[in-house]
């Protein structure tokens, strides 16, 4: 029997609360001491905690763990954004074989609407969580390329998928919060300030991309009813991956996971995690490895001419994404709208001749 999702970090974090929740996966554990750790409380909280056990710590549990939630009291009337990712880590991650942290507790109160993960320390274990700021090498890039290509291979079309409403398309969720003159108005505000430098001036325009976006929006979701969608990461930048013990770059932070389609993700991740430099010489071949990844798993992929064209929509996806995003470090801020803004103008995502042309699998 699954146990209760807690509703404070002092539940989550005592040995009563832990030992239930491990139970079903490790049978006859039973917590003694929780030894707490670093806490970073934001919109979410996340804990880093020791666990010591009887007889100690069971054969392929982690005494180090972290659990994430919505505990503190301005987050809880926004409990409701963990639904995805707990859901996520609960009945897909697994399935996937994507690499992402490894959950031992996930679940949603759909009462309390708060989702509860509980996974391994990764930093604990000698891994690294990376930003804008650190440096992602074309290699590397093609590493984490063949995760998404998991995930999307994984759910390629997948009835199993098709029902599920933690996985509803949000593309739309920004828009319909604030609606468009306060999404404009807070583009505005990053591209005329100081994070908002180093964007080309052709495309620091906020009222343009707000309407260019929300074109795309519903051109995409007319586009999902009749193509071939998968589950979608659907915030894949490069502060949404980890380096894992091995050096492996991994996935992480599943809160807008939903049905969509697969160049979202690509064209996000290849403009956010490489230098303006390093990826204009090496996007092609990246795009390339990506459908030869999907190919490797079964999927017909589409042709090179289509995944090109296709990318630019993630692209601008992702320049939208950072543009109304204010609570992250400025800094991480204005790399990415400079790497975001040029790769929009390299390949003219803002015009709708772009983001409007009917793509097919030719």
């Amino acid at each position: 029997m699954t146990a209760v999702v807690p509703d404070t970090l002092e539940q989550a974090t005592s040995p009563q609360w832990l030992t239930s929740a491990l139970q079903p996966r490790f049978p006859g554990i039973v917590v003694r001491e929780v030894i707490p750790g670093p806490v970073v409380d934001r919109v979410s909280t996340n804990a880093r905690f020791t666990i010591v056990c009887e007889g100690g710590i069971p054969e392929g549990l982690s005494s180090r763990l972290c659990v994430k939630g919505y505990f503190n009291e301005q987050s809880r009337a926004a409990r409701f954004v963990g639904e995805r990712e707990a859901c996520f880590y609960r009945d897909l991650a697994a399935d996937s074989g994507v690499r992402t942290l490894r959950s031992v507790y996930a679940d949603f109160d759909t009462a309390a609407r708060h989702g509860v993960v509980v996974t391994e320390d990764i930093v604990a274990e000698g891994g690294a969580f990376l930003d804008a700021a650190s440096y992602i090498s074309p290699d590397q890039v093609a590493d984490s390329l063949s995760q998404f290509a998991k995930l999307h291979a994984s759910t390629w079309g997948n009835s199993a998928w098709s029902e599920k409403h933690w996985l509803t398309s949000n593309l739309a969720g920004a828009l319909r919060a604030w609606g468009g003159d306060a999404i404009t108005a807070r583009i505005a505000g990053n591209f005329h300030g100081p994070n908002g430098r180093r964007v080309p001036e052709g495309v620091s325009d906020a009222p343009r991309l707000t309407r260019a976006y929300s074109s795309l929006v519903a051109s995409l979701e007319a586009e999902q009813i009749s193509s071939d969608w998968c589950v979608i990461h659907g915030d894949a930048h490069v502060g949404n991956t980890f380096l894992d013990a091995a050096g492996a770059l991994s996935l992480v932070d599943w809160q807008l996971v939903q049905r969509g389609m697969w160049y979202l993700d690509v064209g996000t991740h290849i403009a956010t995690a490489l230098t303006v430099n390093d990826r204009r010489g090496s996007e092609k071949d990246l795009l390339w490895h990506y459908l030869d990844c999907l190919a490797a798993q079964g999927i017909t992929p589409p042709s090179r001419d289509v995944a090109w064209r296709a990318m630019s929509r993630g692209i601008l996806r992702g320049f939208f994404l950072w543009g109304i995003t204010t609570k992250v470090a400025p800094n991480l801020i204005e790399i990415l709208l400079h790497r975001l803004g040029t790769a929009v103008a390299d390949h003219d995502a803002l015009s709708p001749e772009v983001y409007l042309a009917p793509l097919s699998r030719e």
